[in-house]
């Protein structure tokens, strides 16, 4: 049994619509046609163009009506124009432009097309013969006999199989086929970011490939729960939370430094839901996005890339909530928190010197961690403290 399963009540970001998906296009039965809707990017399009037709349109009357009453004639006087040439300047280092430059190359966006309907979202280019990192649930709709194509910075394409999968961490690796000489990403480190630090997002929100959005990271260690496997564990990580505009789409994509190293797989947004005038669900950024840090998930991406089962970190015990930490509502036979002394009911309140504020917290911290790491665990009993020094165990299954 892994760490552990979440009652709904205690998970206020799953409750508050928190989503993790790529854009996708379920198949639904022919729909009676509709006045023809231009949507979102064409909207924008047609309010831009209308912005500035209205301020062309009057900026022309304005100098018709001034240039008539300074020549007392109807005829207008010539007017002399010069054009300047001037050249893209070089983007600064450090710069929104500058990281764009050099990500977007190591970008791709992922097609997928499956049994219960199509997909899309974005990848990681990590080699550059096509090893591509993205979100376990960007793929999982190809699964079962679904195909997946992978778009590039240069406009060419190709189509991919599955490497791995692992839910619980909602990270995939998959293989671009024949391809050669692109650009992997520079894999950062998420144990260096400070909040308030500058960030970029790339990605395909709603499909459109190639999107650079930028902010700052708002917080750190934030336990984001997205669901949970066929097994019933959660999928908990300690997300970076940054106010990067993220959007359906973004997921798989790079969260990125300013030196454009890459510190978060964009992965999941809170939304508040919102109706179409079709009554249809729809949900975009508030500022409120989530990134798996990338420090935790490496190992277990290169698992994944070798063929291998990911494993995880664990301590044999199942949590409920609690004012005052993680509740202990099992605790597995010879699991190391047995060993511990760890008993039913007790409550853990801190894993190193990480506080726990409830299961979803205990949950991401321990992911953090790898199997046969050591951590200190410190929990109560009938109003004492007490503690010990644990080495994780692993879920890998025998035999």
């Amino acid at each position: 049994m892994d760490d552990p399963q979440i009652p709904q009540h205690g998970n206020p970001y799953q409750q508050a619509h928190t989503q993790a998906f790529p854009q996708q296009q379920p198949q639904q039965p022919t729909a009676p046609p509709r006045p023809r809707r231009t949507g979102l990017a064409a909207a924008v399009v047609a309010t831009s163009l209308l912005v500035g037709g209205g301020a062309g349109i009057g900026g022309a009357a304005w100098w018709d009506a001034t240039q008539g009453e300074s020549s007392g004639s109807s005829q207008a006087s010539p007017v002399s124009t010069s054009t300047v040439s001037q050249s893209q300047a070089p983007a600064a280092e450090g710069s929104v432009e500058s990281v764009a430059q050099k990500v977007l190359p190591s970008v791709v966006k992922i097609d997928v097309t499956g049994q219960q309907g199509s997909g899309s979202g974005s990848g990681i280019i990590l080699t550059a013969d096509g090893t591509i990192l993205t979100n376990n649930h960007v793929v999982e709709l190809a699964t079962q006999g679904g195909s997946i194509e992978v778009s590039f910075d240069d406009g060419t394409s190709a189509e991919a199989e599955i490497l791995g999968t692992d839910p619980l961490t909602d990270t995939a690796v998959i293989q671009a086929a024949d391809v050669s000489g692109l650009t992997p990403a520079t894999i950062g480190k998420s144990a260096n970011l400070g909040v308030g630090e500058g960030v970029v997002a790339i990605g395909s929100p709603f499909g459109l490939d190639a999107t650079v959005t930028s902010g700052i990271v708002s917080a750190l260690d934030r336990p984001v729960n997205v669901g949970s496997d066929d097994q019933g564990n959660s999928t908990t990580y300690p997300a970076v939370q940054t106010d990067a505009a993220i959007n359906p789409g973004n997921s798989g994509g790079p969260l990125v430094d300013m030196t454009g190293a890459v510190v978060g797989i964009n992965s999941s947004i809170r939304t508040a839901a919102s109706q179409s005038p079709y009554g249809q669900s729809e949900a975009g950024s508030i500022g409120l996005g989530f990134a798996i840090p990338i420090d935790e998930v490496m190992p277990i991406v290169d698992q994944m890339a070798a063929g291998e089962t990911p494993t995880h970190a664990r301590l044999g015990i199942r949590v409920a909530d609690d004012e005052d930490g993680a509740r202990i509502a099992e605790v597995t036979e010879g699991s190391t928190a047995a060993e511990a002394g760890i008993e039913a009911g007790d409550v853990i309140t801190s894993i190193d010197d990480r506080r726990i504020t409830g299961a979803d917290s205990l949950v991401a911290t321990i992911r953090s961690y790898r199997p046969g790491d050591q951590v200190e665990v410190t929990w109560t009993r009938d109003g004492e403290s007490q503690s010990a020094t644990v080495t994780l165990d692993s879920d890998a299954t025998e035999g």
